[in-house]
This record gives structure tokens, sequence and C-alpha cells, in this order.
């Protein structure tokens, strides 16, 4: 069904029963929530909790602070002294324990869209700066140790075996090794793995257990990986940006981390929004924000962001949008950037770290002209897809748009008078002004 035809009324209709209809305004997904399945625990269930042990500390997983030389050569670090936060990028082998990295973009072991990928297909050489990097890693003893031990852990996962490793030359050894300097799958990974005073394994430390502050800094350090992979690769048409909270989310590590992933195609769901704003290029305020304000699902509003409880999507979902002209995030101001922080912060610590979750992002397709706004998307993974959906293209999700605002706006009034959440107008407080999206103001840069 294209959304250009359909009605304000057709987007969320309650049947008498109670089951509530939806259709996603961009995707025309179909989604139904069916009365009386809603009333259930949305967080995972800890039956038998371990003790944390001194230790271990530091040491959980992969990604923890004591063990970075488990990963693969890091792209970039952020450090906190004191108030100040210093980006730096590129650290050598033997300086990666000189300082505590609160963020770190390093490359991902197993990547979706791999650098042989770019290199067959467009014959992609990595930029100077990035081979001199590389060369300089590579010519100290640590250096190439750690690079070297990296490679024969992922051929081992491949199946390959000691032999096939020493029958490489050291050529091929260090085209392996190039993905790791001029790859285009990056993973943001967080310093801690549990909450600060957390006491047994059940207290992660997720976006929500952040403050304001640092959720900030993770936001805009993500923003600049992002731009640096469109600066690295020109190839690239679209870098995919999300989180995955939780195993049953699809993380492979309980500790959080986003991840970017550069792409030579725009994406089936951009390429569906971009159809419909051609019709309508108004349609983010018509059939997200205003509908959202007009049916009392926006759960908190800043000067520059806004938050609803979404519909038409698979899970209960949680929409943030930036109110900024900027047609991609790291064209957006300081404050632009805080307020998008700020509301996706709170959405997270009014959901839970016990919820499994996707952060979902999506800005405008850098080679599109159609405007846009960056907006981002918190599902909860509270369900599973079944036969019914694969038969139907119908989907149930179990919580309407309605229940998920009146679970989630009680919790942020608790949260900002505890000053865990940045100040922000929170339900009925939202002014929601009509058309307060000013992506459409793209149009009249051409």
């Amino acid at each position: 069904m294209s959304s250009s035809f359909i009605s304000a009324a057709q987007l969320m209709q309650e049947m008498a029963d109670g089951t509530i209809k939806q259709v996603n305004p961009f995707t025309g997904t179909e989604v139904w929530t069916v009365p009386g399945r809603a009333h259930r625990p949305l967080g995972i269930h800890h039956p038998d909790p371990q003790p944390l042990r001194n230790e271990d500390h530091g040491r959980w997983c992969s990604f923890c602070e004591s063990r970075y030389l488990e990963t693969p050569p890091e792209k970039s670090r952020l450090v906190r002294e004191g108030d100040t936060w210093q980006r730096h990028d590129g650290v050598p082998a033997d300086r990666l324990h000189d300082s505590v990295a609160e963020f770190r973009r390093i490359p991902n072991l197993f990547e979706i869209v791999s650098y042989d990928y770019w290199d067959k297909n467009y014959g992609y050489r990595m930029p100077a700066e990035l081979q001199r990097r590389m060369d300089d890693y590579l010519a100290t003893t640590i250096g190439r140790d750690h690079v070297f031990r990296i490679i024969q852990a992922r051929m081992k996962a491949a199946g390959l075996d000691a032999s096939d490793w020493a029958s490489l030359t050291e050529d091929e050894r260090r085209e392996h090794a190039a993905g790791f300097f001029g790859g285009g799958h990056d993973v943001i990974v967080a310093r801690r793995h549990f909450a600060d005073g957390a006491f047994d394994d059940t207290g992660l430390a997720s976006s929500g257990t952040l403050t304001p502050e640092e959720h900030y800094q993770y936001t805009q350090f993500t923003i600049r990986g992002m731009q640096d992979l469109y600066r690295n690769n020109r190839y690239v048409r679209y870098v995919a940006t999300f989180q995955n909270w939780l195993k049953p989310a699809g993380a492979s590590f309980d500790h959080l981390h986003k991840q970017l992933v550069a792409i030579d195609e725009r994406g089936m769901s951009n390429e569906l929004e971009i159809e419909r704003l051609r019709a309508n290029p108004n349609l983010f305020n018509d059939a997200a924000v205003n509908y959202a304000g007009y049916h009392n699902l926006v759960i908190a509003e800043n000067d520059e962001a806004v938050a609803f409880a979404g519909f038409g999507h698979r899970y209960p979902t949680l929409e943030v949008y930036s109110k900024s002209s900027a047609a991609t995030p790291w064209e957006a101001s300081d404050a632009e950037v805080r307020s998008m922080s700020d509301l996706l912060h709170a959405c997270h610590s009014a959901t839970g770290a016990d919820v499994p979750s996707n952060e979902e992002w999506y800005h405008r397709p850098v080679d599109s002209l159609e405007p846009a706004p960056w907006r981002i998307m918190l599902k909860w993974r509270v369900s599973n897809l079944a036969g019914f959906e694969g038969g139907t293209k119908i989907y149930l999700n179990t919580l309407s748009p309605t229940t998920v605002r009146d679970r989630v706006v009680p919790k942020l009034y608790e949260l900002r008078d505890q000053g865990k959440i940045a100040p922000m107008r929170i339900a009925t407080e939202a002014r929601c002004e009509p058309n307060s999206l000013r992506y459409i103001d793209q149009l009249r840069w051409y």
C-alpha cells in the first residue's frame, strides 16, 4: 500500500473489540495489537544472579578495558580527564594502556561488508593516511604480533588451521590486515561492562545507565565515526548505524556497543521513503511528529528534538526525531546533537537495562536530494515473529503505542525528579507545535 494514499485515519484504527490496527506511513507495514497480550514483564528474567568478583574487574569480555589486545587495532578512542574529553586517533599498540578509553572505535572482526568486497568490486584502495598508519603499526613488534594474532583467530573461526597461516607470504598476511585499517565496519565500544556499584551480573552498563554527558559523548563519537567512513571511501552510499543490546536483540557480547557499516546501496527502507517523499516532502511532519502530537503519543520534547511512541512497527518502538534542518548528523550543531542524545538517553533509561533492544539510526543518504530528518528508533525486542506473520505479512505487536507511552512517561517523570536524565518537557508539557521538523528547509538549498 503506497503511503501517499494512506489517510490519517488509516494509520491507527481501534476496532470495537480493542484490537488496534496500524500501518507504517513510510514502509506500508501492517501491524496489529491484540487485547490481552501486553500484560507481562518485558525484561529478561535472571533466576540465578552471580556475584561479581574483584579479580575479574576489567576482564569480563573481549571488549573490556584490560583486554584491548584481544580486539583488532583501534581506529580512535575518547579519553576523559576531569571534565575534558579528548579524541586520540590511531593509538600505537605499545601505548594502548597509557590511558583508559571511555569509548573506542575498533574494526569489527567479522565484517558484514569486507575490505575485500570494496577491493574486488570497486578497486578501492585505502587513503594514504590510513596506509601510513597500517605501515607504522606493523613496523613495531607488538603491533605486528597483535595484528597477526587477531588474523589467526579469525582464520581459526573460519575453520582454517595453523598450516594455512604458515603457508601465507608476508605480503599475503599484510593483505589480510588491510581491513583492520581501511575497512568499513566499525564498532563503538563503551568502557564499562557493569554499571558503577553493580554487585552481581544483572547490573550491566547500558545506554540508560550512562550520565547524560557520557551519552552525549558516545553519540558525538559515533557521529564522527560515521563521517570518517564516508570520508575514507568514495564508493560508500550509506552508513548503517545501529546498536544491538543484549543477546536476544542480536548482540554478540552483553557489553554496550554500536556498529557502523558502510554499504554501497541506500537500502530498501531509504528507497521506499524517498519514493514517498517525492509525493509528499512534508511526510515526516504529516505522518510522524504531527500525527503523534494529535494523538497524544509524544512522550518528551526539548528545543531541538522530539520523542514519541511509534506506530506501525513490528516491535514496540520509541522514535526520536531531530528538529534540525541539517541533512546528516555530522552537519547538526552541538546543541542539536545534545538534544537528540538527551531524549534518546531518557528513552533508554525509561526502558531499562534488562529489556533487549535495537537502536536504529536513519539519515538522508548522501546521494539523495529528497529532504529527510535525522531520526533514531529504539525497538524493544520483546516478542518473536512466528507463522502468522510469515503467512500474512501482518505483524503482531504485543504493546500498542498508547501502552508504550503509558509505560514510559511515569518513568521519565521519576528519572527527571532524580536528576538522572537531562531537563526536558515530558508528555503534556510538550508544545507539540505542528511542522516542528525543519528538515524541509533542505529544499531551499538547491
